[in-house]
């Protein structure tokens, strides 16, 4: 297994970001360089695609040093999925490994959140989110029998990021910070 995928896909996202691009670049060719990068499922360490029976895990694979992104597997056991969050900063997201569900919400004049729109996305598919073009969503794993694994990407280092998890009834927002699940990180320049 080579980490080579993973570092090209660090350089060409730390270039963009570099270039003073615009979110909306940043979101549609970062589309594209995660496309590329979840094309071919052969470059994640194991270490970085293990389930926990309970919950879903966000293992940390790159954080730019001036926290302008971040690079993250998340691995989603059976059954699992995330609760009504928002983000606050753009994010990309593509599935390397089964097949993700995602509902997104729009917030609602009495302040409760309401479904609006859901899909699937299998291996190889790529879809993004933003606070301009929409954040607010559950995710989980499509499958039953098997674990999926997306990789995604966000525009700050989100482990740290103060964020949001909603009750759709209510709108009753509880602050949450989500960290990581392990404590390294791969050595993308061995």
């Amino acid at each position: 297994m080579s980490l080579n995928p993973l570092r090209e896909f660090v350089v060409s996202l730390t270039r963009l970001v570099e270039s003073g691009a615009t979110e909306p670049r940043i979101l549609e060719q970062g589309r594209e360089l995660v496309g590329q990068l979840v094309a071919k499922d052969d470059w994640l360490p194991e270490a970085f695609a293990q389930p926990h029976p309970q919950y879903y895990q966000q293992y940390l694979l790159y954080a730019d040093p001036q926290e302008r992104f971040s690079v993250v597997s998340f691995v989603w056991g059976p059954g699992q999925k995330t609760p009504l969050h928002d983000h606050t900063v753009w994010g990309v997201v593509g599935v390397l490994r089964g097949r993700e569900r995602e509902r997104r919400f729009d917030h609602q004049a009495d302040g409760s959140y309401r479904e609006v729109e859901a899909g699937v996305l299998g291996a190889g598919g790529v879809t993004a989110v933003s606070p301009s073009i929409g954040d607010v969503h559950i995710v989980e794993n499509a499958l039953d029998d098997q674990v999926s694994i997306s990789i995604h990407v966000y525009g700050g280092n989100i482990g740290r990021v103060s964020r949001h998890v909603f009750d759709a009834a209510s709108g009753e927002a509880r602050t949450f910070i989500s960290g990581y699940a392990s404590d390294v990180v791969p050595n993308l320049w061995s």
